[in-house]
């Protein structure tokens, strides 16, 4: 895993930084943007999809109407009769990321940035201004495993206090991947952090593509570790 972080960037910065990146990389190892990945091509060099959550799964699984998708009731059904239900007290935005990636995830083979997640299981992404309930972040899907997940830091120290509140509180309830509150990290930015993008890219996945490679045992620096 790679990280790092652009100041006055955000996840749109991020985005066309991502996909410049991996398209660079393909030329760079295989000569070309379009090559095969265990038998079947993949296509770098068009534009990349961005999704929201929503619009991937209407795309892919159309049986599924937007009001179904939006109908919390409906939702909750299909995660319960797939046992897929988050832990925790989940909103609206979680339980449809968990349809999501029930029905969705493993479709997506060429590159695709799932944008847009809700709140709740984004606690260090800023907030979109046009939609509170949504973060500024995005993951990229590619033979549909996650390569990289990026967003909007938030910088607001008021809002991110509460956001672990929020992890604390759904932690409690029973969702071991909620946060704890992290004084420490609130103190930091009452100093002050400017609009930054923050990115992390899975390398080995990456090396995995390019190297034509079925399985990160293949791919990974410490041999040792492989039987692992």
């Amino acid at each position: 895993m790679i990280e790092f972080y652009d100041a006055y960037a955000d996840y749109n910065t991020l985005m066309d930084f991502v996909e410049s990146l991996l398209r660079y990389s393909a030329r760079e190892a295989t000569g070309a943007e379009t090559f095969i990945y265990q038998g079947r091509e993949l296509d770098l060099s068009k534009p990349f999809d961005r999704l929201t959550v929503v619009q991937a799964i209407r795309k892919y699984c159309p049986q599924y109407s937007e009001e179904q998708l939006n109908d919390e009731a409906w939702v909750r059904t299909q995660l319960e009769t797939r046992k897929a239900m988050p832990k925790g007290t989940p909103g609206i935005g979680a339980m449809q990321l968990a349809f999501f990636e029930e029905t969705t995830e493993t479709q997506l083979w060429n590159p695709t940035f799932i944008i847009d997640y809700p709140v709740e299981v984004s606690p260090l992404a800023r907030a979109s201004d046009a939609n509170p309930q949504i973060t500024e972040r995005f993951e990229l899907f590619i033979v549909g495993r996650e390569h990289a997940n990026a967003f909007s830091e938030l910088n607001d120290p008021e809002d991110q206090a509460q956001r672990f509140l929020s992890q604390a509180k759904a932690k409690d309830a029973g969702d071991d991947e909620a946060m704890y509150y992290d004084a420490d990290y609130i103190r930091t930015l009452e100093t002050g952090l400017p609009p930054t993008g923050g990115c992390g890219i899975g390398i080995d996945r990456l090396v995995m593509l390019l190297t034509d490679s079925p399985a990160i045992r293949d791919v990974i620096l410490f041999p040792q570790m492989r039987p692992e």
